[in-house]
């Protein structure tokens, strides 16, 4: 279970180096340090951190994605690549948010004879 902390400290670490490479300073440290609420073990807090990691995917990744290609068309640049490596951001940002999904506990009933 561990490495599931692990990989969301990544993916929001990751994500927050993005808030950073526009100078917002605020951002990037709220963002990296939204994992530590995964230590609390609350339903709503993994699912608020679940939704975090899909949005940063759609709204953040897939559109710098897109302008990052677009720059690098305009001025005939190799572009594939960098494609490669969003899309692997993407994937990552969206199998972390799968994996940290709340558990359902197991309960098992004994039976008295």
């Amino acid at each position: 279970m561990w490495w599931r902390v692990v990989l969301a400290f990544l993916a929001y670490i990751v994500l927050g180096a993005h808030f950073l490479r526009d100078g917002n300073l605020l951002a990037a440290a709220g963002t990296a340090l939204l994992p530590i609420l995964l230590l609390l073990k609350e339903r709503r807090l993994t699912q608020a951190l679940q939704l975090g990691l899909v949005l940063g995917a759609l709204i953040i990744w897939i559109p710098t994605t897109w302008e990052i290609a677009q720059q690098r068309l305009a001025q005939e640049q190799p572009y594939l690549r960098m494609i490669a490596i969003m899309s692997t951001m993407i994937c990552f940002n969206l199998l972390v948010a799968w994996l940290i999904r709340p558990m359902k506990t197991c309960q098992f009933a004994h039976k008295t004879l």
